[in-house]
């Protein structure tokens, strides 16, 4: 019932070929608050006279501070386009899928409201930092002015902590530094003195890996992978070993891009895609993502058993196992110049040697495979982008 209703008022498909849509948000479609006047041209050429799309349609972004509704009114009023909740996924959405976890009790990072979002993911057992910092007063004491006042009488305790996740980056990146730390090194019970010599290391979840993103300012801003870049290194100094991931979620993530094409699938009424095309400005996350998805489905396509499938080397081991009649053939990237890329300063030509030194942003976790940031297409903006799959797909508006 849903799927067809949400057919009727949302996609109609222009020919035979089936194809979806993907767009990154930010540097793509706007830059802060301010809309990227090429966008609202663009989906003036995506839907039709009634104001529906073309073709399934979503928007994957690695935000990961609001709730889909927010980010759908968001977009709706920027882009003047009704965009629904089921169009749009954020760095946390696949979270959903994660069922055992959602009876732990997790320690959340980020900005929001970490503990509504958590609890609409599925997630039963919510901390924050700041109930955290407040049961443990004396744990945050970097700000002298925010040195707390000992309570007469103790808190009750908060219940073991038994994994973490992290949205997004924090506005006090010292507090959730140290306050992290202190629940690796104790194995959830900040209480307690650190133990460097753990066997084991608590999950923690990370949603966006994004080092550098593009505002309204000229040059890009720090993302939530530099916040990870430092955790990573205090981890790696107090312990003399690397953090661990449980996983790692937004683009460039291959269970992001399943997601993905799970929503747009939905809006298919389950109708298998031929070609999916993604649009983004980031070579890191947007191209490096969409290439190694499109290498998974041509594994996908090239296994002879229709179970579990053969998984591309690179980032995102936790994917959805799925048989082989709904995966889409092939993923198309589209980089456009209206963000983090800068067509001024071109990829190098001896990229094998150079991409570590002076392109390569990605996560520690990444391969840094130069094919895998090399866009299907490059053009000037999303105007440019609808037109060429327009064309791709043989439209005729």
């Amino acid at each position: 019932m849903w799927c067809r209703g949400f057919l009727q008022q949302t996609v109609r498909h222009v020919s035979s070929r089936q194809a979806g849509v993907i767009f990154d948000v930010d540097g793509v479609l706007v830059r802060g608050a301010t809309v990227i006047p090429a966008a609202r041209r663009a989906f003036r050429k995506l839907l039709d006279r009634n104001n529906n799309f073309l073709f399934p349609t979503v928007f994957v972004t690695n935000a990961g501070s609001c709730q889909r509704h927010h980010k759908a009114q968001q977009l709706s009023h920027l882009l003047d386009v009704q965009i629904t909740p089921e169009q749009v996924v954020l760095s946390h959405s696949p979270l959903q899928m994660m069922t055992s976890f959602h009876d732990k009790c997790v320690l959340v990072s980020g900005q929001g409201p970490v503990t509504h979002i958590a609890n609409t993911l599925g997630f039963q057992k919510v901390v924050t930092m700041e109930q955290l910092s407040e049961h443990h007063p004396l744990l945050d004491m970097v700000d002298h002015s925010r040195k707390p006042t000992l309570p007469s009488s103790p808190p009750q305790s908060l219940p073991q902590i038994q994994a973490i996740i992290l949205f997004g980056e924090p506005v006090r990146w010292e507090t959730n530094l140290q306050l992290l730390i202190d629940v690796l090194l104790t194995n959830g019970r900040p209480e307690c003195g650190y133990d460097t010599q753990l066997s084991a290391q608590l999950p923690v979840l990370a949603c966006n890996t994004d080092l550098l993103w593009m505002a309204e300012a000229p040059s890009p801003r720090f993302g939530h992978g530099m916040f990870l870049l430092c955790l990573e290194s205090v981890y790696r100094n107090l312990t003399g070993r690397e953090l661990e991931y449980k996983t790692l979620l937004g683009k460039p993530s291959l269970v992001t891009y399943q997601y993905a094409e799970q929503v747009l699938r939905q809006q298919n009424c389950n109708r298998r895609l031929n070609t999916i095309y993604a649009v983004g400005d980031n070579l890191m996350t947007d191209i490096y993502g969409a290439n190694l998805y499109n290498r998974y489905l041509a594994q996908q396509h090239a296994a002879v058993t229709t179970t579990t499938r053969l998984v591309a080397r690179g980032m995102g081991s936790e994917v959805m196992a799925e048989e082989e009649p709904m995966s889409a053939i092939q993923c198309h990237s589209i980089l456009v110049c209206t963000g983090l890329y800068n067509p001024s300063f071109p990829l190098p030509s001896d990229q094998n040697s150079s991409i570590m030194e002076t392109v390569f942003h990605g996560h520690r976790d990444l391969v840094p495979e130069p094919d895998l940031m090399e866009p299907s297409h490059m053009v000037e903006d999303v105007e440019a982008a609808v037109d060429l799959l327009l064309q791709q797909e043989g439209s005729d508006l």
